[in-house]
Order: C-alpha cells, then sequence, then structure tokens
C-alpha cells in the first residue's frame, strides 16, 4: 500500500470523521441521549417533539424534514429525569396548645413531561419547595402535640396528596414525602419539658417499687397466716394422736402405759421449773417444807398425835 494512502486514511479517519459527525450534530440529522435525560426540541418557538429513549437517535426521522431547521430557528433543551431529593428544615407550625415547631420535611421529585416543566413554570422546583412548605405548614398547624409527634406517617400522606396535583401541572411528578423531624424551637420549653419527663419518671419509679414493697409485704403476711394456720391445725391434732397412741399401748400393756404416763409427767416437771424435794421411801423422819424451798428434818419417832 502507498504511503501516501496510508497517512490520508489516517487524516480522514482522525479528522474527517470527527468534523463530518459534529457537522451532522450541529445540523440535528443525530443526537446522543443519556440515561436519565430527556430532549425537547423547539421550532419557531413552539415545542415540536420529545425524546427520552436513551441511546443514538435522528431526529430528522423523527420529527421529518423540519428538523433540519432546528439548528437555525429552534433550540434544543436538555432535562434531567432522575429522582431528585430534598430536605426542608425548620419549618415553623404552632401546635393546638400554641407551642411553636419546627419541622424537617423530605420530599422526591421527578419529571415526566418535560416540555411542561421547562415552559408552564419558570421555577418549578422553588414553586415545589414552596407548595411542599406551604403544604406542610397547612397540614401541621393548630393540631395536638401528641398528634405531631406520633401521626407523621399520616399527616405525610396528606401533605403529598395536596402537592401532588399542582406539581403533576407542572410536568413532574412527586415521589415519596416524609416528616422526618418535628421539634421544639423554644430551649426554656425544652428544659421544662425535660424537667417534667424527669420528675414524671422519679415518681412512676418510686410508685413502681412501693408497689413491689407492698406486694411482698402482703405475700409474707399472708404466708405467715397459712403457716400459722397449718401449725394451729397440726397443734390441735396432736393430743388426739397422742390419745389414740396412748391408748393402743394401754390395750397391749397396762405396766407399759403406766411407766409412759411417769415418764411424761416426769418431763411435764422438768419442763415447768418447779422445786422437788425427794423424801426416801422408808425414812423414818418428819420434813417440814418452807416457802423458801428448805425444810427441817428432825429424826426419831414420829411425835404422837394426841386423839381425842
Amino acid at each position: 500500500m502507498d504511503p501516501l494512502q496510508i497517512i490520508l486514511g489516517l487524516v480522514f479517519g482522525f479528522v474527517a470523521i470527527p468534523a463530518l459527525l459534529k457537522l451532522f450534530r450541529a445540523f440535528a440529522l443525530f443526537t446522543v441521549i443519556q440515561e436519565c435525560e430527556a430532549q425537547v426540541f423547539t421550532l419557531f418557538g413552539k415545542v415540536i417533539g420529545t425524546l427520552d429513549e436513551p441511546g443514538l437517535a435522528f431526529p430528522l426521522f423523527k420529527f421529518g424534514p423540519r428538523a433540519i431547521l432546528i439548528p437555525f430557528f429552534g433550540k434544543k433543551y436538555s432535562v434531567n429525569t432522575s429522582m431528585r431529593q430534598h430536605y426542608l428544615r425548620n419549618q415553623m407550625v404552632n401546635s393546638e396548645e400554641g407551642t411553636p415547631m419546627g419541622v424537617g420535611i423530605w420530599y422526591e421529585m421527578q419529571v415526566n413531561n418535560p416540555a411542561d416543566y421547562l415552559f408552564i413554570n419558570t421555577n418549578p422546583e422553588g414553586s415545589l419547595q414552596a407548595n411542599v412548605a406551604s403544604s406542610t405548614i397547612s397540614a401541621l398547624s393548630n393540631l395536638e402535640m401528641e398528634t405531631m409527634l406520633e401521626d407523621r406517617h399520616s399527616l405525610s400522606r396528606n401533605v403529598r396528596e395536596t402537592v401532588s396535583p399542582l406539581s403533576e401541572k407542572w410536568g413532574y411528578r412527586l415521589g415519596s414525602v416524609y416528616i422526618r423531624k418535628v421539634a421544639f424551637t423554644d430551649s426554656a420549653m425544652v428544659e421544662n419539658i425535660t424537667e417534667k419527663v424527669v420528675k414524671r419518671l422519679v415518681q412512676v419509679t418510686s410508685a413502681m417499687k412501693q408497689d413491689g414493697e407492698n406486694r411482698v409485704g402482703l405475700i409474707k403476711s399472708e404466708t405467715a397466716f397459712k403457716v400459722s394456720q397449718k401449725m394451729a391445725e397440726a397443734a390441735t391434732k396432736r393430743p388426739e394422736i397422742v390419745g389414740q397412741t396412748l391408748n393402743a399401748i394401754g390395750q397391749e400393756d397396762e405396766e407399759l402405759l403406766e411407766t409412759v404416763l411417769d415418764v411424761m409427767e416426769t418431763e411435764k416437771l422438768l419442763e415447768s421449773g418447779a422445786e422437788v424435794d425427794l423424801l426416801p421411801q422408808n425414812a423414818n423422819c418428819l420434813i417440814q417444807l418452807g416457802d423458801t424451798g428448805g425444810g427441817s428434818v428432825s429424826h426419831g419417832h414420829p411425835p404422837e398425835i394426841p386423839r381425842s
């Protein structure tokens, strides 16, 4: 191959082809559409069509011969159709009790009609933020503080239902809406509420402790009553059992019964702590017992007892 032909081929490949592609794109013979992008074409101030399929597109096939006039008498607009997220902080609302509250609301939006998005509203995103903020304030104002703090899911749905019709007129749709934060803006009020919560926790803790002590005391008293009742029942059963046992012993052996009764009597005497004076069986003396438990003993024959 001739070296000159190689050089001409390289020049044509690296210079002529890119230049021709730029020229074709400048005359709107083709265009490249990215992901999450839409291109709106206007001619003489009017929208002639929109291309939103990603890839290589040919306006000439889509719009006909008038596409050739777009570079001279029209314009091409690129619109981002991806999902966008926004967060509005510290939207001021008042509760039913008159408490100032700061609300943070998070929402999503996505362009679904690029032509309306471009030309119906000059500042669609700013208008959307203003509508979301105003709808949030309208939905949350004059509500009870408990409702504002606990029912954020239903309130978020109310805000979305209020804003969605307006957003669709402006060429985009409103996605998820969620009230993420409800906070007090007055620091003195926050301290006051914190103090009340702490006091309430102390009261609840004390009440729980006292209730526990009361329950323990009740359980102890009930247990003591049942134990004493069972002991009394056992004490009443003891004489009956002992009597039955002694009767059984007496029927078998009377001498054994006498021995058992003597032993029981001796045990009772010992348990009573009384003083006992022992006198030999064949002692030839008299014993005079005194109050102190002592006695005088005289030996010999016993004195004669006068007879009448």
